[in-house]
Order: C-alpha cells, then structure tokens, then sequence
C-alpha cells in the first residue's frame, strides 16, 4: 500500500477539522445551556440552597454522578441505540453531538454548581431582603457573579469534548480522531498521524489560551 505523504493529506485533515468543530461546537451549545440549567437545580435545591428539596437535589447528584463516572468510550457504545433514534444512525459527525453532549453535561453542571457555591450568601440575602424572587436572584445575581467561574468551567469543558471527538472517530464519527486512525494508524502513515495530532494540539491551546485571556480580562474588571 502506498503511503499518503502528509502534505497530501492536508485536504482530508482541513474536512476532519471542519467536522470536528461542527461536532464540538453544537456539542458545547447544548452542554452549556443543559448544564447551567441542571446546575442551577442543584444548587437551588441543596439543603443550603434557595429553595431545598432533599428528593431532587439526591436524584439530580445521583444522576450526575453515574454520568461523570462512565468512561466516555463505554458511553458511546451504550448510546448507539439512542444515538439511531434520535439522529437517524450512529455514524457521522451529527450523530457524535448525541454521545458528547450527553457525555459532557454532568461534568459542566457540577462546574455550574461550583461556581454558583462560591458567590457570596451575602448578596443573595441582601437580594432576598429587597423581594427578589427566587428566578431573580438566579438570574440578577448568581449567575452574573459566577461568570469568570463559569467561562473558566466552560473553557475545560470545550478542551474535554475535542479529546471526546477525537475517540468518538475510533466509531466512526469523523473528524480529527477518524482521520488520524484511518490514514494514520491504520495505514501505518506516522507523518500523517503527526499531523492530526499538531492539529489537536493547536486547537486546545487555541481554545484554552482564549479562554484564560476572557476570564483574566474579567477578573480586572471586578
């Protein structure tokens, strides 16, 4: 078998690159706006938070921890079915945004509920003592006051699914991870292989370096 040299891979990695940020992009949408929302659940209803509930708080931790403690390539396995039923097939990189939304949701919600955890009780009584309702407080002062934290969350979250995309392509998702195993790995190419994992690299240095620069610009303006 003749072997792809790298510079004539570039074509298929700069395909695998864009199905990679497509799988990854909507995959964090959905994750932060699922995960802020469960977070804010558990919060609220933790014995110390604004509105205790024992049952939820116990069945929403129990279901985040079962979900943060499945491997993630166990997990895509496990989701085939439901993966087929929701997109239409298991294959693809629009079937992949199944696997990692629901692989990265109980990770960014705990983010969420530290980070709500860390704002001071203070503003919220004072909050309270002014007749903010419970969404107010919610909305005019837990989140706004966790937002360094949460970008923070969200910037490790966003790095964690770009190294989920990468094994959800040994299943045949696409992107960087399937083309690294098919004309790397499997066609012994070590050059190409090189490639898809500088391009991997670069992406997460990318992500987290823009990241770290959001939160620091917000923590000088605190």
């Amino acid at each position: 078998m003749n072997k792809t040299s790298w510079q004539d891979s570039l074509g298929e990695a700069w395909e695998a690159l864009l199905d990679t940020l497509y799988m990854v992009g909507v995959s964090f949408v959905l994750t932060v706006i699922i995960g802020i929302a469960l977070g804010v659940l558990l919060h609220a209803s933790a014995p110390d938070g604004i509105r205790p509930n024992r049952v939820l708080n116990s069945v929403l931790g129990t279901v985040v921890n079962i979900g943060r403690s499945l491997p993630f390539v166990i997990l895509l396995v496990l989701l085939i079915p439901a993966t087929r039923a929701i997109v239409g097939t298991a294959l693809g990189a629009t079937a992949a945004i199944v696997p990692l939304t629901i692989g990265s949701v109980p990770f960014f919600a705990r983010v969420v509920e530290n980070a709500l955890r860390e704002v001071d009780s203070g503003r919220v009584e004072a909050a309270r003592s002014m007749g903010a309702t419970d969404k107010d407080i919610v909305v005019k002062v837990l989140l706004p006051e966790s937002v360094p934290g949460l970008v923070a969350g969200a910037t490790l979250t966003a790095v964690m699914l770009i190294g989920f995309s990468a094994m959800a392509g040994a299943i045949g998702a696409g992107g960087l991870g399937d083309f690294a195993i098919k004309y790397g790995y499997q066609r012994f190419n070590t050059p190409v292989l090189f490639v898809a994992v500088v391009i991997l690299i670069v992406l997460v240095q990318a992500i987290q370096s823009t990241g770290d620069l959001v939160v620091r610009s917000m923590a000088h303006k605190r």
